[in-house]
This record gives structure tokens, C-alpha cells and sequence, in this order.
């Protein structure tokens, strides 16, 4: 790790032939709240670029909720999810239509596409998801992705774009993620404290021990630095590079200069389920196991059954996530669950035969299967 990335250091960028951009909210709006036509044309001029070089482009921008705000009346981002959700259905409309003008300019097309968690994480709707995008690519279309704000709740976010453009790359199989926000890349502390310095390079998890990257975003954002540093390392862990910088250092972080940070990649691509099921749900209750069920799991990698389950807490129904834990209470794992909270304490110690012979065909069933499961 150091303070400035070397020009070697950026040759995935100017590799790259399909990239991912997310830009932020507060990249794109003025003082007032509403969007700033000319940060987003100048967002539009750098995409054409890249375009102009011969790279595929996908966009995931915020600010339909920002750009609803004005139209409403409202003079900053509400609190209440119905309210937000009204934003974004005044504003969404209004996004897009201006990005639509901006790249008529450069006589380039542009698709909207909404996304909920559905999309990425079930088998069927990501496999729409994926030839979608590979049709509008084909077709030489820029997509413009958000999250589906006007149907989402609570429980079924993406929680940010940051996350989702981060699914998305993996999704489109990008070869690099850019995030632009208004801070020009990861620094040690908070930048203007002193001693502060910028990161140009992050190649483990290790460069990041001991930061202090806070936790707040801008006030017409919901991401602040955790979020991005989060979306940074489930996209490097699945094999793709990323460069988080400021939207006006968005040219040159496109054309390769050494700007912002870029973070390695350090893994290959995996399941984008299992990307979801690590790093954007939060798990509705636990399944405690033995020893026995701990190795099984995590060294031979095998499903969670119910002789190894010896209780659970929360409120969780088959289907939801929820973490798996040894006797020592450290959580291993997080997974499906195949059975209610209700259900789970009278399986508890079972062996699948018995189940199935007392209880019927449908008993004999993994806990959480193997293909539902990732180690943590």
C-alpha cells in the first residue's frame, strides 16, 4: 500500500473493456437539493469517452429521490420509507430523462433499469437480469441502473447503491467498478485531520486495519466511506478491480490516471447469491450447532443438518438468512434456512432417516444447504 498509485499500478483500469460506474447523490445535486445539470453533463461527457475508447459502459446513479425533492416541496431527504418512495417515483422520471438528453448529445442511447434484491439473488430473475444487459450492450445502449425505490421496503434493500453497483458489476461481468462520490479516494482519516493521507492502492484486507473511515454520508445520500469500502471488497473478492474517487476525477480515473484509490483484486468470481448472502443481508436470527456440525461445515464444506442443530434464537421462516454458530457462540456461517424459528427446536439433534420416517418425505431436508451457505 502507499500514498500514490504508480502507473503500472492502474493497467486493469486501462484494460478494462466493461465497466461499472456508480456516482452518488451528492455528486449530482446542487445546494438546493435538486440535480445540477452540469455535474451530470460533465458525468455524461466523461461516459462518452470511455465509449469513444471502446469500452462498454453501465451507469448505477442515485438521486431519483434527491431530484424529487424539489417538485415536492420537500427541503431534504425524508425519513419515512412512503415518503422516499414518492421521491423517487416524481424523480426517477426526471433523472433519467435528463441523462437521456445528455447522451443524445453523443449520439448514444440510454435504458433504464430498476433493480430490486429479487433480481440478484433469485435464479430466474437473475438470469433475466443478466440477459438484459447483455442485450442493451449489444445493442450499444448505456444502461442506467437504480434501485427499484418505489416498490423496495425496509427488509428487501440493496441498502445502497454503492452495494448494488458492486452486485451489478459481478452481474454484467465487469472487468472494472468505478465509485465516484465527493471525496477523492480512501484516506487513513478523515480527510483535512491531520496527518491524513490518501491511499493510491489497497491490495488486502490488511492495508485497511486500524483506518478511520467514519460511517456518515452526505445529507441527500444514504452511503457514506464504510458503504464504499464494503461494495470495494465484495467486488474485489469476486475478481474485479476497483477505483473509488470524486466525480471530477471521474476522466481521468477512466482513462487510467493514477487518482483516487484503486483496490486489487483478490479473489475470483463467485455466485453473485453468495456475494448477497455475505455482504448486503442481515441475518433474522441464529442456528446453534455442535463441533461436529462446525467441521462439517467449514472444512468439508458440507450442508447443515439437523443432527448437528442444537437450538436457535430470532424470528426467522424458511427462506430468510440467518447466521450458524458453534458452541462457543462465534458465528461460522450464514445461510438459507430451510425451516420457521418455530419449526427448527423440534428437529434439533434428529438424524435426516429418522425425520423422514416419523415425519415424512418433506423432513429429510438440509437445515441450510451447501449450494445457500457462505463461510464468514
Amino acid at each position: 500500500m502507499n500514498g500514490g498509485a504508480s502507473a503500472q499500478a492502474r493497467t486493469p483500469v486501462r484494460a478494462a473493456r466493461r465497466i461499472v460506474v456508480k456516482v452518488g447523490s451528492s455528486s449530482l445535486t446542487a445546494a438546493d437539493g435538486g440535480l445540477d445539470p452540469a455535474q451530470l453533463s460533465g458525468l455524461v461527457d466523461v461516459l462518452a469517452a470511455a465509449r469513444g475508447r471502446g469500452a462498454e459502459v453501465v451507469l448505477v446513479s442515485s438521486g431519483a429521490i434527491a431530484a424529487g425533492l424539489s417538485p415536492l416541496g420537500l427541503r431534504g431527504r425524508p425519513k419515512a420509507l412512503a415518503l422516499q418512495q414518492a421521491a423517487a417515483s416524481v424523480g426517477q422520471g426526471l433523472l433519467v430523462h435528463r441523462y437521456t438528453e445528455e447522451l443524445r448529445r453523443h449520439g448514444l442511447t440510454a435504458g433504464q433499469v430498476l433493480l430490486t434484491l429479487d433480481d440478484v439473488t433469485r435464479r430466474a430473475h437473475y438470469r433475466n437480469a443478466h440477459q438484459t444487459f447483455a442485450k442493451l450492450l449489444d445493442l450499444g445502449v448505456l444502461p442506467i441502473v437504480n434501485e427499484n425505490d418505489t416498490v423496495a421496503t425496509s427488509e428487501i434493500r440493496f441498502g445502497d447503491n454503492d452495494r448494488l453497483a458492486a452486485l451489478v458489476a459481478h452481474l454484467v461481468q465487469a472487468d472494472l467498478l468505478v465509485l465516484l462520490s465527493d471525496v477523492d479516494g480512501l484516506y487513513t482519516a478523515k480527510p483535512g485531520t491531520p496527518g491524513a493521507r490518501l491511499l493510491g492502492d489497497v491490495r488486502s484486507a490488511a492495508d485497511l486495519s486500524g483506518l478511520d473511515i467514519g460511517s456518515v454520508g452526505s445529507a441527500v445520500g444514504t452511503g457514506g466511506m464504510v458503504t464504499k469500502v464494503e461494495a470495494a471488497r465484495i467486488a474485489v473478492e469476486a475478481g474485479i478491480p476497483v477505483v473509488l474517487t470524486s466525480a471530477g476525477n471521474a476522466g481521468r480515473a477512466l482513462a487510467g490516471d493514477p487518482v483516487g484509490t484503486l483496490f486489487h483484486a483478490t479473489g475470483r468470481r463467485r455466485s453473485t447469491r453468495l456475494l448477497w448472502l455475505e455482504h448486503a443481508t442481515e441475518a433474522l436470527g441464529t442456528v446453534l450447532v455442535d463441533a461436529g456440525a462446525v467441521r462439517a461445515v467449514v472444512d468439508r464444506g458440507a450442508s447443515l443438518l439437523a443432527a448437528g442443530v442444537t437450538g436457535c434464537t430470532g424470528a426467522f421462516h424458511a427462506g430468510d438468512p440467518v447466521d450458524i454458530a458453534g458452541p462457543d457462540g462465534v458465528v461460522v456461517a450464514r445461510g438459507l434456512v430451510n425451516f420457521d424459528a418455530e419449526e427448527l427446536p423440534t428437529l434439533v439433534g434428529r438424524s435426516s432417516h429418522d425425520l423422514k420416517r416419523e415425519l415424512g418425505a418433506g423432513y429429510d431436508r438440509e437445515v441450510v444447504h451447501r449450494d445457500d451457505l457462505v463461510l464468514l
